[in-house]
Order: C-alpha cells, then sequence, then structure tokens
C-alpha cells in the first residue's frame, strides 16, 4: 500500500513539474510618445536628426551626448528646449534591438543629418493646446515656396496689386 501511494505521489509530481516549467515571456513596452510616429507601436528607439538625439520609447528616456558621454535624461538638453518634437523628423530605428543605438552613431548622424526629413510623419496624438498638429505641418508643407508667406504673391499688403498708394493711379480719369 505504502508503495502504490509513493508511486501515486511520484506520478503527480512528475507530472506536475511540466506545467511549473512552463514560462509566459512577456516583453513589457512602454507607450509611444505622442509625438510619435503613427504605425510604429513595436520600435524601442527613435533617432532625432535635428537634436543629434535618441529616445527610448520602453523608458521614455532621451539619449544624448553629455560631455563626450552618452546618458540616459526624461528631457533634452537645455539648449533644445525650444524644439518642437511633433514637427521634429523621427528615425524609427526598427532594425536595432540591443540596448545602445548609439553604437552606430557616426553612421545615423551621417546618413540622417541635421535637417533631414524622410516619408512625411504623422504624429499618435495632438500636439497639447495647439489642435491637430498634423493638419498645420502638411499645410505649412504644401504652401511652402508659393509665395503664401505674408505679403508675398497674393497681393495681401494694403498697397500692392491694388492700385492704392499715392503714386498708382486707379485706373480712371487722367492723371495730373
Amino acid at each position: 500500500m505504502k508503495a502504490l501511494k509513493l508511486i501515486v505521489i511520484a506520478i503527480v509530481l512528475f507530472l506536475a513539474n511540466p506545467v511549473q516549467a512552463q514560462i509566459s515571456i512577456r516583453l513589457n513596452l512602454g507607450s509611444p510618445p505622442q509625438w510619435g510616429p503613427v504605425g510604429y507601436t513595436h520600435a524601442r528607439y527613435y533617432y532625432l536628426p535635428d537634436v543629434e538625439s535618441y529616445y527610448d520609447v520602453q523608458t521614455s528616456m532621451f539619449i544624448y551626448l553629455n560631455g563626450g558621454v552618452w546618458v540616459h535624461r526624461a528631457y533634452l538638453p537645455t539648449r533644445y528646449r525650444d524644439y518642437d518634437l511633433y514637427s521634429g523628423y523621427k528615425v524609427v530605428m526598427t532594425d536595432y534591438h540591443g540596448t545602445r543605438p548609439y553604437s552606430n552613431y557616426n553612421v545615423y548622424k551621417t546618413k540622417y543629418a541635421k535637417g533631414y526629413r524622410g516619408q512625411e510623419q504623422r504624429s499618435i496624438g495632438q500636439r497639447p493646446g495647439r489642435g491637430n498638429d498634423n493638419r498645420q505641418v502638411m499645410q505649412k508643407n504644401e504652401n511652402a515656396g508659393r509665395g503664401n508667406d505674408n505679403n508675398q504673391g497674393r497681393g495681401n499688403s494694403k498697397n500692392e496689386g491694388k492700385g492704392n498708394d499715392k503714386n498708382q493711379g486707379q485706373g480712371k480719369g487722367k492723371n495730373k
């Protein structure tokens, strides 16, 4: 009888072991920031060419050079305090899976120099307090080079294109 009990207990323990050995692995990635580009929810890093920095989505930290050392901070350096993350271009690092995105910094810095603009990007969310930034950026880009700045090409100034200046005739009567 004791031998039967030992065999049953051994079988139960044997069958219980594989159940305990199963481990569920879940990667807990942070949420992308509202200024992040749409369509890349699984990417961990962005490279920000205009500020030569990286953003780690998982830790919500910026990574940048500070005195020759790569630092992780919740904010950009003060020299970039006016930088607009919503309109700045983000290079999504879909091909990098390590913990030091800056390991190829010279390649990224050369390939994506300051001012780099790839395909049009839309932000995940809206810029706080300013409405839909994507629409504003698209309008800005569409109007670039069309003479739509204040008084260029549309005759928006008081005297431009309307004949209201003292020295311009109205098109009626005789000029003396």
